[in-house]
């Protein structure tokens, strides 16, 4: 690539050198001159400057700051401070500046001072000298530089678009689009982009665009990122044949650059300096190869070299002695070159345990050292060696094969002598082994199933890791027989593809046994008792846990037992279900059981028998998950009951057995009013995601499928659902059930005995007010008020008096007590027999009773006047004068007109006494009356 130099000379006006002698002996050298260059292709500043001869001459060791900044710019970009120890040579001085911008983009200036290492005076600052840009010329149309368009992955690269004069860069970008700093709206568009990296795009584009709209207006480029070519590895140069030297290596990393950019190799020899003829190809590995001729040693540099860089690698060999020199990168080995030809024609005989390996060879001259590669059944490789002499042939035995099996191999050969590198492998030959009588046991299990008369017994075998068939044609044979009284055998062969088949047989003991058959011979059999049908002892299936690994199985192990069994079904929804089978050894009481068709949420039943002399016992049941998972479905409630503070809800046909997806554990039942949250009595609170409260209730006992809930308001909506739980939780809530709660009948009836029946009293009592009254709350007189005391003749005191046969009392209680007789010393009276006219057929008497007949029968005989008081209602009347002063008078008939008061308070004398018997009493009698008394009668 072609270097361009720009040089501009400047000639600074000769200065007289002056020295200044102070006490720091200070120096000062201004600078002479200054000359600047540009290389554009390396985006290099070349500097060149000088301090003049007397500098020189004094061998100073001087210090220059130098300062570079751009056009437009006010501040500095650059600054570096640069030492050097002058000369008498007298030549210029030197330095380099590499730009992050492309120097096309915009003018710089430079300019330098200088001082004595040992001084602290700086000289003046030389004046700015300009490297112009072509920002300063009069372009066509937009321009984007740099030139070189191949960028480096992961470096960082600044681009200029440059507009026309007059003209503003509006528009500077990518395609694909990165993240870049740029600066536009100025003659100069400017834009840095960070660790470029290769975004899988061949190329990127860059699009430039003035304020301008023209054609002219536009400009573009295209940049391919790449990355500089890898160092040939793995380079070195050998010979077959003492005529041809090939060389081969490694081409290293894709470099994103292709065609005319892609990287380009050349093979050069040092001590003929010259380059080789030959022809690079490159696919896997590169490779080259040309005509040894007269030259017996070689240097062969191999050259990879694209835009971006170029490696080398080197290989030093004597083709006479057979040695290598080889140097990468400073470092060398010593090789041989020569390597064998690859054999050929391969061809072999075989046994059931041996195979033997043949083949053919070119390097005739040659002591050859081979090896066969021998690939497995299993995949393993195994290498044998022997070594080959100068015959036409070669041949290898490989033994401790395995009968009529496939095997592949092939062979590679060295030189016995100076081994350097193996050749080429042959082409690869399969070769299978001769059959063999089948080797070790099959292994048989067996399913037993009572019928009437008998039973099924469904048998099962499979190839155990040591057996072996050995052979192509393979077949099996079952054989039965009873055990006791030794019949002739009963027997069926089965293809190779069956591996289980069902035979009926009685109730006695039976042998059975199975052989694999091929070509050659039968293998060993097989043997299995089944014992004598006995009534089945029914045993209690035990629940296990599974892991992520599988199920845990263990058992209580006894010493009886040789071996133990465990069974199982792979798929037990499907019939036949797919019955699997492990044995485990004497001393083994638990088993991890694993398969890759178990599947989280389908319950596995296993049995556990124990056998001794191929006979087997039923131990202990299992039953478990992988993984238990929630209830496949929630309980249907099919019944709901319903009273006015509590529901019970049944879900009797919920099933818990093995069609569910985990144990059943229970239930929980969820309840709530539809219109708030829940907080029944006896209930934990279950929040849902929606933040709603619900009650919950759980039931422990998976069989217990009925349940009441309590403390429910009457006449409330109330929204529940009952979730059956396993050892994987529950389903999520999302339907519920509806029940609105009746109202309480016992509220009604109390509201009936509170509100109603005091109404219905309350209306009666109205309507019978008044007779009501009069039953229960008779008005009680004012004697006061009385029309009987309205005579004002009479007076005792303050009170007045009333003559017996003004009216007629209601109720007369004799009162013979001495307390009587103190407080009325006149009750009794003497007066001279009266008689009484009486002007109707009513006269005064004592009634004792209501029902009792009044007896209005006048009696003539002579009466005892008697003092009565009324003490109900009054109190004890004075009485200062006589009762003989007392002017008698005849009775007028007097009238009652109320119905009489219930109550005689007779003393010391029979109640029921008739007016003729009291007559003659002479003894106090006291009125008692509690209703008001109306008589008619004359006045007194």
């Amino acid at each position: 690539m072609m270097n361009h130099f720009v040089v501009l000379a400047v000639l600074l006006p000769l200065r007289t050198c002056y020295t200044t002698y102070s006490q720091q002996e200070s120096i000062v050298f201004p600078v002479k001159y200054l000359n600047i260059s540009k290389d554009l292709a390396l985006q290099q500043l070349l500097v060149e400057w000088d301090v003049g001869k007397s500098a020189h001459d004094a061998k100073l060791a001087m210090s220059f700051e130098i300062q570079v900044r751009r056009i437009d710019e006010t501040t500095t970009v650059w600054t570096e401070f640069h030492n050097v120890t002058l000369d008498k040579s007298g030549k210029p001085l030197h330095w380099i500046w590499n730009s992050d911008l492309p120097l096309e983009c915009m003018s710089h200036l430079v300019r330098i001072r200088s001082k004595a290492e040992a001084s602290k005076i700086w000289s003046q600052w030389s004046p700015w000298e300009t490297v112009l840009g072509l920002d300063t010329s009069n372009n066509s149309r937009p321009q984007i530089f740099p030139n070189e368009k191949i960028v480096e992955e992961g470096s960082d690269i600044t681009l200029c678009c440059i507009g026309r004069e007059g003209q503003i860069i509006k528009e500077f970008f990518l395609v694909p689009a990165v993240h870049v700093f740029n600066r536009t709206n100025s003659q100069v568009g400017l834009l840095t982009v960070k660790n470029v990296a290769h975004q899988g795009a061949p190329h990127i584009t860059v699009y430039c665009r003035e304020s301008c709209n023209e054609e002219q207006c536009y400009d573009h480029a295209v940049f391919f990122v790449g990355k500089p070519p890898d160092t040939p590895s793995d380079f070195s140069c050998q010979t077959q044949d003492m005529r041809i030297v090939t060389c081969t290596w490694s081409q290293g990393g894709d470099t994103y650059l292709y065609g005319r950019h892609s990287p380009k190799y050349t093979l050069s020899e040092e001590f003929s300096q010259k380059m080789v003829p030959c022809t690079v190809s490159c696919s896997d590995q590169c490779s080259c190869s040309w005509d040894i001729g007269q030259q017996r040693i070689y240097n062969i540099t191999v050259t990879v070299e694209n835009p971006l860089g170029k490696k080398t690698a080197t290989d030093v060999f004597d083709v006479t002695h057979r040695t290598l020199q080889s140097c990468v990168n400073g470092r060398k080995q010593l090789h041989s070159k020569v390597y064998p030809a690859a054999p050929f024609q391969l061809w072999e005989e075989s046994t059931d345990t041996e195979i033997t390996l043949y083949w053919k060879h070119q390097n005739k001259g040659i002591e050859l050292f081979c090896q066969t590669e021998v690939l497995q059944p299993d995949g393993k490789v195994e290498l044998h060696n022997c070594s080959d002499t100068h015959v036409r042939y070669a041949s290898m035995t490989l033994g401790g094969l395995q009968p009529y099996t496939e095997y592949t191999a092939r062979v590679h050969c060295g030189a016995a002598k100076h081994f350097w590198r193996w050749s080429e492998w042959s082409e690869a030959r399969t070769i299978r082994t001769k059959e063999a009588t089948p080797s070790g046991k099959l292994d048989i299990w067996r399913e037993i199933t009572s019928v009437l008369g008998g039973r099924n017994v469904t048998l099962f075998w499979k190839q155990t890791p040591s057996f072996r068939a050995n052979g192509k044609n393979i077949s099996y044979e079952v054989t039965w027989e009873k055990v006791e009284d030794g019949s002739k055998p009963e027997s069926v062969s089965f293809s190779s593809v069956c591996n289980s088949t069902r035979i009926s047989i009685d109730n006695h003991s039976y042998r059975i046994s199975i052989m694999a058959k091929n070509n050659v011979n039968y293998s060993l059999p097989s043997v299995l008792i089944i014992p004598r049908a006995t009534g089945a002892r029914e045993l209690k299936e035990e629940q296990v846990n599974g892991t992520d690994d599988g199920i845990f199985i263990s058992w209580e192990p006894k010493h009886i037992y040789d071996n133990y069994i465990i069974d199982w079904c792979n798929y037990p929804m499907l019939q036949p279900c797919d019955l699997q089978w492990k044995r485990f050894g004497p001393n083994t009481s638990s088993a991890l059981i694993n398969s890759a068709a178990f599947v989280p949420g389908v319950r596995y039943n296993f049995h556990i028998y124990g056998s001794v002399a191929n006979r087997a016992s039923l131990l202990e049941k299992k039953t478990g998950y992988l993984r238990e998972l929630p209830p496949l479905h929630d309980p249907t409630v099919e019944k709901v009951e319903l009273t006015f503070n509590a529901v019970t809800l049944s879900w009797d046909s919920y099933p818990t057995n093995e069609s569910q997806s985990g144990f059943v554990r229970g239930y929980n039942v969820y309840v709530s009013p539809i219109q708030e949250d829940c907080s029944l009595k006896g209930s934990k609170k279950h929040v849902l995601p929606d933040d709603s409260v619900l009650c919950k209730y759980t039931i422990e006992n998976p069989e217990e499928k009925r349940y009441t809930v309590k403390h429910l308001l009457p006449n409330t909506k109330y929204k529940l659902v009952v979730k059956a739980y396993t050892g994987g939780g529950e389903t999520p809530i999302v339907n519920f059930i509806y029940i609105d709660t009746p109202f309480n009948s016992n509220m009604l009836y109390l509201l009936v005995l509170l509100v109603i029946v005091p109404a219905l009293v309350a209306a009666i009592c109205r309507w019978k007010m008044k007779w009501l009254k009069e039953c229960c709350c008779p008005v009680i007189p004012s004697p006061n008020k009385s029309k009987v005391l309205s005579f004002k003749e009479y007076k005792i005191g303050s009170g007045k008096v009333l003559k017996i046969s003004d009216c007629i009392p209601d109720m007369l209680a004799v009162d013979n007590k001495a307390e009587a007789q103190k407080l009325h010393p006149w009750s009794q009276l003497s007066s001279a027999p009266t008689e009484d006219k009486i002007d109707g057929p009513s006269s005064s008497w004592i009634y004792p009773n209501e029902s009792e007949e009044r007896d209005f029968t006048p009696t003539p005989t002579p009466q005892t006047h008697i003092w009565f008081e009324n003490f109900a209602y009054s109190s004890h009347l004075g009485v200062e004068s006589e009762p003989e002063t007392l002017e008698a008078s005849k009775p007028e008939l007097s009238v009652v007109l109320y119905q009489p008061h219930y109550y005689f308070d007779i003393f010391n004398e029979d109640a029921a006494s008739t007016p003729r018997e009291t007559a003659g009493r002479k003894s106090s009698l006291r009125y008692i009356s509690q209703t008001d008394v109306h008589c008619l009668g004359r006045g007194l």
